[in-house]
This record gives C-alpha cells, sequence and structure tokens, in this order.
C-alpha cells in the first residue's frame, strides 16, 4: 500500500498541475497491484484485482460519458480500487467521490457560483429526462476553474482506510 500511496502522490501532481493523470502512472499502479493482490491472495488475487477495478470502471463509465469525469479519473480510481479486499471497494469508491463532492461544493460556495452551477445541472437533468437517455454534460467557459481533480480524494480516502476509518 506505500507503493499505492506514492504513485497516486505522484498522480496528483500530475493531475493539478495538468489536468491529466498519464497512463505512464496508471499502468504501474496497476502493475503493482496485480503482485499486492498475488501476494496476498495467491493466483486468484489477480483475478480479485481485476474484477475489483472492472466493477469501479463500469460503475463510473456513466459519468465518463456525460464527461463528469475523465478517463484518466476512472482510469485511477479502478486501479486503486483492486488493491482493497473486495468488500471494501465501494465504500473505497463511495468515500472518494464523496470526498470530490465535497470539495466541490466548497469550490462552489467560494466563488459564489452555487445557484448558477445549479441551474446548469438541473437544465442537463431536464434534457436528459427530455432524450431518455444520458447526453454530454454543459461546459462552459468556467469549467476548467470549477472541476475538481479526482485523483487528491482518492489519495485522501486511501489515506483514510489505513488510517482504520472505514
Amino acid at each position: 500500500m506505500a507503493v499505492l500511496c506514492l504513485l497516486l502522490t505522484a498522480a496528483c501532481g500530475f493531475d493539478y498541475r495538468t489536468g491529466r493523470i498519464p497512463n505512464g502512472l496508471v499502468v504501474p499502479i496497476t502493475m503493482t497491484g496485480f503482485l499486492f493482490r498475488l501476494q496476498r491472495d495467491g493466483a486468484g488475487g489477480i483475478a480479485l484485482y481485476l474484477l475489483s477495478a472492472v466493477l469501479i470502471i463500469a460503475l463510473l463509465y456513466p459519468l465518463f460519458k456525460i464527461s463528469a469525469v475523465g478517463a484518466g479519473d476512472v482510469k485511477l480510481l479502478g486501479a486503486a480500487a483492486g488493491y482493497f479486499p473486495f468488500e471494501k471497494i465501494f465504500l473505497f469508491a463511495f468515500v472518494s467521490l464523496l470526498i470530490a463532492a465535497i470539495i466541490s461544493l466548497v469550490k462552489l460556495l467560494l466563488n459564489k457560483n452555487f445557484r448558477e452551477r445549479l441551474g446548469v445541472f438541473c437544465g442537463f437533468i431536464e434534457r436528459v429526462a427530455k432524450a431518455g437517455a444520458l447526453c454530454p454534460y454543459p461546459v462552459t467557459a468556467e469549467w476548467e476553474t470549477a472541476g475538481v481533480c479526482l485523483s487528491g480524494p482518492i489519495l485522501l480516502s486511501l489515506l483514510l482506510y489505513l488510517g482504520g476509518a472505514y
């Protein structure tokens, strides 16, 4: 898990500086995850790692499809989830997303645009309801400053887990 902490810290550095998480960091996270689970659970550990990662990626795919999260965020959360015991992966993902939501709310309040963003969100929900299918979330001029890099919440969720919070 120490290696995961270091690699997630590096991912945070890239994500907060460039807005992207390079595959060159996701691949080592995945490879060390395979080794971690192999050592911990034997040959079946690799299958458990893959199952955990694929489940989280599948759950986040609709958010990626509407441009609510980036591909790197989805891959990073899936790769990190593979390290966790199967019964903890959904809690890990939930805590990561909850932290991101709290950060987003704080940013909205500090930028004093909560009402405006709520209007954009309600308009999006209305379009989805009318279309009967997912559609891309509207990108506005303030999108870059309104977004939340998910790598930080993923790292914080891991640290909470390691600290015994869940």
